[in-house]
């Protein structure tokens, strides 16, 4: 599928807001006054800056408001209102210790998991699509959610824990790039199921369905090179998972490396959600030979 930068940021910095206020609801750590302050302005513009991102997805960017009006049968929705649902839970408990010195601690444990509850919402929008047998796997969710709350555990200053997460998220990303490589031809979709024609034989295509771009093509047809994403690979769980755990690793493992490693996995992480969706394979490539 086309990587839309606005998707990229809005499943890369959701995910790590919501992680960081689900460390911050279970009280890890526990903060207060200008110090709660800053660690909650940088959890809600992560989370609120990536779910307005993703808007500017959208055709007509008022259309997101019909977005909490399917939740009975749309991941989309549910995640809409999940979020919203966190947002103002953690919003409250915020209040709480900024301004008031005090911890209401029921109402930090709902919005933490409210906010895990979203970022799993937020990869079943993809985990679901059985047009896309790359995603259509637990390991889906599994990633996003590990990178969530790893990213999480990092800017809260959990170095152990976040480089024993990150180790952890790199040995999963590769059984899911290893196992993502076949998923697509073990599907056994072709040209000829894709365009009924397979009880004539062996199908070819004469000429392209039409003569023009379409939406299909912009959006769900796009191929990376294999030398170019084995290159992309090996830059992303370097960049998202190995050096920042290693970083973390160092008994020196200050502020300053906390913050360098934090900007690394960032870089890294922009890259593995960039792959995550070009090199999704639609099946709607197959009718159009490019698969």
């Amino acid at each position: 599928m086309h990587p839309a930068p606005s998707v990229i940021l809005f499943s890369t910095l959701s995910g790590l807001g919501f992680g960081l206020l689900a460390w911050l609801g279970f009280g890890q750590p526990v903060v207060f006054g200008w110090t709660a302050f800053w660690f909650y302005a940088l959890a809600y513009a992560l989370a609120v800056g990536g779910l307005l991102a993703s808007t500017f997805h959208l055709g007509n960017p008022k259309n997101a408001l019909k977005a909490y009006t399917q939740w009975k049968t749309s991941w989309l929705s549910r995640e809409a209102w999940l979020s919203v649902l966190a947002l103002v839970f953690m919003g409250i408990f915020a209040i709480g210790e900024i301004f008031l010195g005090t911890r209401w601690s029921v109402l930090g444990w709902i919005g933490g998991l409210l906010s895990i509850a979203t970022v799993f919402t937020t990869s079943m929008i993809y985990a679901q699509l059985k047009t896309v047998p790359r995603w259509n796997h637990p390991t889906t969710s599994v990633l996003f959610l590990l990178y969530s709350i790893a990213g999480g555990a990092l800017l809260t200053g959990h170095g152990l824990i976040a480089a024993i997460l990150l180790l952890i998220a790199a040995a999963i990303q590769l059984l899911a790039w290893s196992a993502g490589d076949k998923r697509f031809a073990e599907r056994g979709s072709t040209i000829e199921t894709a365009t009924g024609l397979g009880f004539m034989g062996k199908v070819r295509q004469f000429e392209p369905p039409h003569t023009g771009t379409n939406y299909l093509l912009d959006e769900m047809v796009y191929v990376v090179g294999r030398k170019h994403a084995k290159t992309l690979r090996l830059f992303a769980i370097v960049l998202a998972c190995l050096a920042p755990a290693a970083l973390l690793a160092l008994p020196s493992a200050g502020l300053a490396l906390i913050g360098l490693a934090a900007v690394v996995h960032l870089i890294g992480l922009f890259a593995q959600r960039w792959l995550f969706f070009a090199e999704a394979e639609h099946v709607v490539g197959l009718y159009y030979d490019k698969r």
